[in-house]
């Protein structure tokens, strides 16, 4: 289990709940959060080192990596918890200069702080990284185009990463439907959000049998951090529809160097 633990977006739902899991479990931890709330404050009181960054500046990056290093904070697991829904709408129909800046929260400025911290961490072992994906990895996700695509970069991007950093693990990770507050992104958007202002509306007013909860997300992740490189390195998992329970699935990913990554079938 991680030592030391990088948490990015640590005031969101998802991030909030695992700087707890492993403050539980001893681990020192270190988050990022962009604005400060009422989960900062509390995550400060319950002993994370809680620093502010706006993982899309470049400036606030180098901040927070020197924040890192000042507490002589070498980690040995990083977790991206960033998400953005917005903008919301038909590619067409939105600002693109909103748009393009979603796809950068989505994906490029959490490899950018992956980047800036990778010299931190903790030499003569493995380093852990998770990240999450989102919908549309097997078919189109309307109206959540940044979003979408954000998200598949960092897929292709986990496999890169696997290949060409032998000292680094990175899995990413879809969790399924969580009810945290970013589905508010998608009630605000009404109509843009088409068929799915509905479901969502549905989802958080009522959360149906088999939503994923934020522990079985922690369980998920533990799971992900435990497994072995050459099973779950460059890979992408969905919480609810892959068989991680299972003992047998690591021996099945040993022997399908293929399996659980973007690949065009012929």
């Amino acid at each position: 289990m991680p030592r030391n633990l990088i948490v990015l977006a640590a005031g969101a739902d998802i991030g909030a709940a695992l700087v707890r899991h492993h403050l539980a479990r001893n681990a020192r931890v270190a988050g990022s959060y962009r604005t400060r709330n009422a989960t900062v404050d509390a995550l400060e009181a319950e002993g994370a080192l809680m620093l502010q960054a706006d993982l899309s500046v470049g400036e606030d990056v180098r901040r927070f990596a020197g924040q890192l290093v000042a507490a002589g904070f070498a980690w040995d697991t990083l977790v991206s918890a960033v998400g953005l829904l917005d903008p919301i709408g038909p590619f067409m129909e939105l600002d693109f200069d909103a748009w393009e800046a979603s796809v950068i929260t989505n994906s490029t400025a959490q490899l950018r702080a992956l980047h800036a911290l990778y010299p931190l961490r903790a030499q003569g072992g493995m380093a852990r990284v998770i990240l999450f994906a989102g919908g549309g990895t097997n078919g189109t996700f309307d109206n959540y185009s940044a979003y979408c695509i954000g998200k598949l970069a960092l897929i292709k991007m986990t496999e890169l990463l696997d290949s060409e950093c032998a000292d680094l693990q990175v899995s990413i990770i879809g969790t399924g439907w969580v009810n945290t507050k970013i589905h508010q992104q998608t009630l605000a958007a009404g109509a843009a959000a088409g068929q799915n202002w509905n479901t969502t509306r549905q989802f958080v007013d009522t959360p149906p049998e088999g939503a994923t909860s934020l522990e079985t997300v922690a369980e998920c992740v533990d799971w992900c951090l435990a497994a072995p490189r050459e099973a779950v390195g460059g890979r992408n998992f969905s919480l609810v529809h892959d068989p991680w329970r299972d003992p047998a699935f690591i021996e099945r990913l040993r022997r399908e160097p293929n399996s659980y990554k973007l690949r065009r079938l012929s």
